[in-house]
């Protein structure tokens, strides 16, 4: 029997490897793991899970075909389980570094219901901030 304890990493194959590093990196706080240059690969811890950048016209970037963008993504959306969620100094800090979030709502996640933010990264994948469930 199989018994899944969590996401262990996500990869995002991205056309502009220095842009979105700086968007995981400085705006969400993931810190670079690992590079493999030969494969055009970037693993970025965040919390117990990994985010994989692949560039697209890396070796592995290659096998996936055309870059994503507005006509078609690689996913729809990657949730990052974010502690405190202060929804104003969030919302300030995304600002602050040019992210313009949607609306806070209560949504449905792993932990039940909770406060999450949605936001593009630069290269239009959706990534949302969710927040401690609610009691």
């Amino acid at each position: 029997m199989i018994q899944i304890l969590g996401i262990d990493h996500v990869v995002l194959r991205v056309s502009d490897m220095p842009r979105m590093m700086r968007f995981y990196c400085d705006v969400l706080g993931c810190s670079v793991e690992r590079v493999r240059e030969e494969l055009g690969l970037t693993q970025m811890r965040a919390g117990q899970s990994l985010i994989d950048l692949v560039a697209v016209d890396g070796k592995l970037g290659l096998k996936g075909g055309a870059a994503p963008g507005k006509e078609g993504r690689n996913m729809d959306h990657l949730c990052l389980r974010i502690e405190p969620f202060d929804q104003s100094a969030l919302i300030s800090h995304l600002v602050a570094h040019g992210v313009v979030p949607d609306e806070a709502r209560t949504r449905y996640g792993a932990d039940g219901y909770g406060p999450s933010i949605y936001l593009n990264d630069p290269e239009h994948n959706v990534v949302e901030l969710k927040g401690p469930p609610q009691a």
